[in-house]
């Protein structure tokens, strides 16, 4: 879906508090629609329970995606669970190796312990997994891959019974592949020398347990009571604080190298220079992205507008005169990333340099959505 731009001349007049909760330019789900077919794959979902599991059966519905057979897979305190899929339930079943037998596309959120563990078993036995952990992102023989912005890098995998065999495929991190949404369209056009990130992530982020507890500390300071501390060992509620992954040697947190890392990967560019800064903020499911950028050649704002509302998953979302631009509330749910704050870098000369602020859906776009893309390349 191509972007629309929303801009002082357009003629759409929001009404209050619109880019809150339902903006009109980002793209709804689909239909639901019924995938059992004969000659589809053979699906099966790791870490079915966890809110990227969940978001995955969402988004295989929402996309028609078409199955032959669907595994629902976690761990042994949630096997036996039903969990309703387009109008059939299923009991989930217990992890184990034996779980990929006949497997032909594997989607894995079950933590990096795991798909270390069982991601290569299933490999071995046919299976294409799309992984969303950190196990295989910098393996070297592993693709990292947005699907709108390196799609070549699994060019050469097949699913099995068409010449193909098992391989890994991995989901980049959920902020990188944010940003790189956004930025990748113009970086093709001017060529990105630096970049600097800062990041408003999410608690979907953290998992499940993260969303509820920054709930029920909402509700416990508003109450004046002390407020429940047991994901991020710190008050989450009406806070700011910097990413918790764990801090390196150099004083970037795991989370901001994965930036760092990942980008020059997908881009296959190791002189491109990158740092970031990344902050967790009380928001339910959705990052923002505040991105400055330092281009070879020169590129406008405008001839940036024009770029963005051509790229495929994005939206601008830039009305200066009613100060509306993207929001996580307004992103939550939705597939496009949205981008706005598109402006020049006074800072820099020969409009080498522009400013962006990115927002989407860490559940979403960030990890089932990929991932789900993924898989529909190797159909």
């Amino acid at each position: 879906m191509h972007s629309t731009a929303f801009t002082r001349h357009h003629l759409f007049t929001p009404p209050p508090c619109l880019s809150a909760r339902h903006h009109p330019s980002l793209r709804r789900a689909s239909t639901v629609r019924m995938a059992l077919r004969e000659d589809g794959p053979t699906v099966a979902v790791v870490g079915v329970t966890g809110a990227v599991g969940q978001e995955f059966l969402e988004v295989l519905s929402q996309r028609d995606f078409p199955y032959n057979s669907l595994k629902l897979l976690a761990s042994r305190r949630s096997a036996g669970k039903q969990l309703p899929f387009q109008g059939k339930t299923y009991t989930v079943e217990e992890l184990v190796p034996e779980s990929f037998d006949g497997v032909d596309i594997a989607l894995f959120s079950a933590g990096g312990g795991i798909s270390r563990e069982l991601g290569p078993i299933a490999a071995v036995k046919g299976a294409i997994v799309v992984d969303n952990s950190s196990a295989f992102r910098m393996d070297p023989g592993v693709p990292l891959v947005i699907p709108e912005v390196n799609p070549e890098a699994m060019s050469h995998i097949r699913l099995k019974g068409r010449n193909g065999k098992g391989a890994i495929i991995a989901n980049p991190n959920c902020s990188t592949i944010i940003c790189l949404m956004g930025v990748t369209p113009l970086h093709r056009h001017a060529k990105v020398v630096r970049m600097v990130v800062s990041t408003y992530q999410a608690a979907s982020g953290a998992g499940a347990a993260a969303m509820e507890e920054l709930k029920l500390q909402t509700r416990e300071v508003l109450d004046g009571k002390e407020p429940t501390c047991k994901i991020f060992k710190k008050q989450y509620a009406f806070n700011v604080f910097s990413h918790n992954s764990s801090v390196l040697p150099n004083g970037y947190n795991e989370e901001e190298m994965k930036l760092v890392k990942e980008t020059r990967k997908i881009w296959n560019n190791d002189e491109v220079k990158v740092t970031a800064t990344c902050m967790r903020v009380a928001t339910m499911r959705a990052h923002g992205e505040s991105i400055n950028l330092q281009f070879e050649n020169p590129l406008d704002e405008e001839t940036a507008r024009q770029i963005l509302r051509k790229a495929p998953g994005v939206v601008i979302i830039d009305d200066r005169e009613l100060n509306d631009f993207p929001t996580p509330l307004g992103v939550s749910n939705k597939d496009d990333v949205a981008v706005g704050r598109i402006r020049q870098d006074i800072s820099q000369d020969d409009n080498r340099g522009l400013d962006l602020w990115i927002c989407g859906d860490q559940i979403r776009k960030g990890a089932a959505l990929n991932a789900v893309q993924i898989a529909e390349l190797l159909l």
